[in-house]
């Protein structure tokens, strides 16, 4: 009788030793779902920070260790199988729970602390955050921000992807589960070249030629801003997307090409400067952007982020 006992509490142990040793690590975790979001193992290598034949065998054991393939591999293409794609879903909730498992601790210690990893779009990013930057080192100079610059929808699938923590966005933007903080309003203006417009006054929607206006190419919010504060639907169907960045939309408006809508953070910036191009508010109801930071629901460090939208405010102002 007792024999059995024991037979059976050992046979127990190895059970769980051996369940222990086949679960995936994080770092298998981590490099599938590199791979696919890069869908090429040297892009997803060197966003790891490793070696392709390391995250290639990363990938490998842990196909060895559940029994299945995961990713079809050819010369020229990467493919997830179907049960590949539905382990790459879980492995990024996974990931995100482990992340927050740090966060917890860091929440608990000093305010803004520790790293942060926060997505800022290109419409926001060079004209504010030179601004805020220095101020946030002086007040926090324990806090590591690191920042990557995507247009809206990418920075929001970064975000519920858990590959950045917060992101300083302009609403109104469909950006999934998540809290937010509003900062403050940015108004719209018209930019034109020298004599095109009326330069003494703001300008009505009515008054802009669709035939004339240049915008944003798709991905960029602030189009999609705009021509819903103009209400035109001629505007939308007939303006021109071409624009890879405001930069490049004002030196087009200043070689006579059309004209544009620009965020006022970028006018107060000086993006003008040294060209022959002026620019009046937009005359409209709901005529601004609503800029905001952003997080995910229910995320450990709110306190955080709270608090950083307190000085990206003030820092505003």
């Amino acid at each position: 009788m007792f024999e059995n006992v024991t037979i059976y509490a050992i046979d127990n142990r190895e059970r769980r030793s051996v369940a222990q040793t086949y679960l995936p690590t994080l770092k298998q975790l981590q490099y599938l779902v590199a791979l696919n979001d890069a869908g090429h193992f040297g892009r997803a290598a060197e966003a790891c920070f490793v070696t392709q034949s390391t995250l290639s065998a990363g990938i490998r054991e842990l196909e060895t260790l559940i029994g299945v393939v995961l990713v079809e591999r050819t010369r020229r293409v990467v493919r997830f199988t179907p049960l590949g794609e539905r382990i790459v879903e879980k492995a990024r909730r996974v990931l995100r729970e482990a992340d927050e498992l740090g966060d917890l601790a860091r929440a608990a210690g000093r305010p803004l602390s520790g790293e942060m990893r926060m997505s800022v779009i290109p419409t926001i990013a060079p004209f504010l955050l030179p601004r805020i930057l220095p101020r946030l080192r002086e007040q926090y100079p324990d806090l590591k921000l690191y920042l990557r610059e995507e247009t809206s929808g990418q920075a929001c699938e970064a975000l519920n992807h858990g590959r950045t923590d917060c992101v300083l966005l302009a609403l109104p933007f469909s950006c999934g589960d998540v809290e937010s903080a509003q900062l403050f309003d940015d108004r719209l203006f018209v930019a034109f070249r020298n004599g095109e417009m009326d330069p003494t006054a703001s300008i009505h929607p009515d008054a802009i030629d669709e035939t004339r206006l240049l915008m944003l190419e798709d991905g960029h919010c602030l189009k999609d801003h705009a021509l819903a504060a103009c209400n035109r639907p001629e505007l939308r169907a007939e303006a021109t997307m071409l624009g890879t960045s405001l930069h490049t939309m004002v030196q087009m408006v200043d070689n006579g090409l059309g004209v544009t809508m620009l965020p006022e953070m970028a006018v107060d910036a000086g993006i003008l400067e040294h060209t022959s191009v002026t620019a009046r508010p937009l005359d409209a109801a709901n005529a601004s952007r609503h800029i905001a930071l952003v997080w995910r629901k229910a995320s450990p460090r709110e306190r955080d982020f709270r608090l950083l939208a307190d000085v990206l405010s003030a820092a505003r102002s």
